[in-house]
């Protein structure tokens, strides 16, 4: 009987950072290729059903374009293939991100408030 090496990788479930999918090693389907055509795009809309990697792919970038994050440029990109084509504009804008994911609703306006 052979011996089969397996790999040891992990897949994660609801984890929406890219930093953190790089920083623990999970596994990662690499998209960051379509950034330069993000950037030729005058307004992308992402639409697709929930649980379908949207808040990751913001996530992506904003780290990509974040000015604070510019010093882990390599260790958050290296591997991948922005990291070795990167463009002009990686690293160049101040970013502010806005989760709506936890914001309780009501049906109320005083629920709201």
């Amino acid at each position: 009987m052979e011996n089969h090496m397996i790999a040891d990788i992990t897949i994660p479930y609801a984890v929406a950072d890219f930093a953190e999918m790089r920083e623990r090693g999970f596994y990662y389907v690499d998209k960051t290729r379509f950034i330069p055509y993000l950037e030729r795009y005058n307004a992308p809309v992402f639409l697709r059903p929930c649980c379908f990697g949207k808040s990751l792919l913001v996530s992506m970038l904003a780290h990509y374009y974040d000015r604070s994050k510019a010093r882990r440029f390599d260790e958050l990109f290296g591997g991948t293939w922005i990291g070795a084509n990167p463009t002009t504009e990686h690293s160049q804008y101040l970013i502010i991100r806005y989760d709506f994911s936890k914001m309780v609703v009501d049906n109320t306006m005083e629920g709201l408030e």
